[in-house]
């Protein structure tokens, strides 16, 4: 076959233009594509491991402002209990004070009172005597002939009442 007859007596010049060939596009490439394309890579690389610095101080920072934000929390929150304490005690403080005032206003009114009903007790044992005395003096000028005295009447109811 003359087909086959040709490729054997050209395959040498053949073989040698495709080394020629790739070889050209190994240096073409290799030696000005390549650099610029890893250039590129690194390039990507650096900004990358850039970016993830700036991630990991701006999580850093983030974690502190958020320590700063829970102990500033804590203290605020430590010092609301402090009022919420000293407003307890001093609603405490003045209640007490307000019971004293009236249980003192109370204590005034019950002797005043005691007082009054002493005074409208005593009224009434000396009315309720005197109505004893002139009862008993009617009752024995009534019932005998004998004549008793007011001192004597009064002397006896006296006595009843203190044995009662």
């Amino acid at each position: 076959m003359p087909q086959i007859d040709q490729i054997m007596s050209t395959y040498g010049s053949q073989f040698f233009w495709l080394v020629i060939t790739f070889g050209l596009i190994y240096f073409v490439i290799g030696r000005s594509m390549l650099p610029k394309i890893q250039g590129t890579v690194d390039l990507r690389k650096g900004k990358i491991a850039s970016d993830i610095a700036a991630a990991k101080a701006a999580h850093a920072r983030a974690d502190e402002i958020e320590e700063d934000y829970r102990q500033a929390h804590a203290r605020a929150r430590d010092a609301a209990m402090a009022v919420t304490a000293e407003a307890k005690a001093k609603g405490i403080r003045e209640a007490e004070a307000k019971v004293r005032e009236a249980d003192v206003g109370i204590a005034a009114h019950l002797a005043d009172a005691e007082a009054a009903i002493a005074a409208q007790q005593a009224s009434a044992l000396s009315e309720i005597e005197a109505v004893a005395v002139e009862a008993a003096q009617d009752i024995v000028a009534r019932l005998t002939p004998a004549k008793i005295t007011k001192p004597q009447v009064n002397r006896a109811v006296k006595g009843a009442l203190a044995d009662a």
